[in-house]
Formats: structure tokens, C-alpha cells, sequence
């Protein structure tokens, strides 16, 4: 299965707010801030310096990421990562993951940080082959959901 990973254009914005809420309503529930960076992603990632990668499959998006500016300079959040029911566990997570640090580190950044839920083996599992590992989770985290915080450095 050949699949590429393309950059944010304005028109796949609409498919990374579809992807996104799929895949929140089926393991959590859309939460407040979700909703607000999901609606508003090209302000709230693009504009601020971050970036949206999807995956394609012939002609079809079939997942997307993004990495989030933080407020600490260098370090972005891997955040809104989704990929369809259907092409689950076929490796496209991996490969978004792997755009992500490859543009990581033409960046320059020092780290990326990510929020997640334990009870999300697979994603977890993942994390940990690329290096990420646990921190400490501030006492507010962005996300009710999230019991796990986890962080890959970079430079």
C-alpha cells in the first residue's frame, strides 16, 4: 500500500476536523479545546508556526497530524493524530509519525511533547519505538482525557 505524506493546504481542512472528531467520538468524547484548534486549525497550527501532515492513498486522505507550537520555544505538541477505521493498523501512523520527526528536526526544535491516554495501547506502544518517554503531566493538562504526557527530545 503506497502512501504519501502531503502538507496543509487550506482545502484539507475540512478533512482534518472530520478525521479528528471520527476518531475522538470513537475512543473519548470531543472535548472544548478539541473542538476549538479542530475548527480553527489553520489558526491555531499553521499560522503559529506549526504544521498538519496528512496521509494519502491513491486519492483518498486516509489520516492526518499535527505538531503544535507550545509555549516554550522549540518544542512542539504532537497532537491530533487520526487515521480512518478502515486503514488502521496498516503502519500510516508510523509514517506520519516519522514526517513529523523528520520535519522536527529541519526545524530545529529541541523536543516534542504529546498527550495521551494509556488505555490507548497501540499509540503508546508506538510512541515508545520512536523514543518517546514518559514525564511529568502538569496538574492542569490541556486535555481531560490525557493520563499519560510523554516527550521525544530532539536536539
Amino acid at each position: 500500500m503506497e502512501i504519501n505524506i502531503i502538507n496543509f493546504e487550506k482545502k484539507l481542512e475540512k478533512n482534518f476536523f472530520d478525521l479528528n472528531i471520527e476518531w475522538l467520538n470513537h475512543f473519548f468524547k470531543v472535548e472544548e479545546f478539541d473542538y476549538e484548534v479542530l475548527s480553527k486549525s489553520k489558526y491555531y497550527i499553521i499560522d503559529k508556526g506549526g504544521e498538519i501532515f496528512f496521509s494519502k492513498f491513491k486519492n483518498e486522505i486516509v489520516g492526518t497530524v499535527a505538531l503544535m507550537p507550545t509555549n516554550e520555544n522549540n518544542v512542539f505538541e504532537l497532537t491530533k493524530m487520526a487515521v480512518k477505521p478502515e486503514y488502521r493498523n496498516k503502519g500510516i501512523g508510523k509514517k506520519l509519525l516519522q514526517k513529523c520527526l523528520d520535519f522536527s528536526k529541519q526545524k530545529g526544535c529541541k523536543s516534542l511533547i504529546l498527550y495521551s491516554n494509556r488505555k490507548l495501547k497501540n499509540a503508546i506502544y508506538l510512541y515508545d519505538q520512536f523514543g518517546f518517554v514518559e514525564v511529568d503531566m502538569e496538574q492542569k493538562s490541556p486535555y481531560l482525557r490525557a493520563n499519560i504526557k510523554m516527550e521525544k527530545k530532539i536536539s
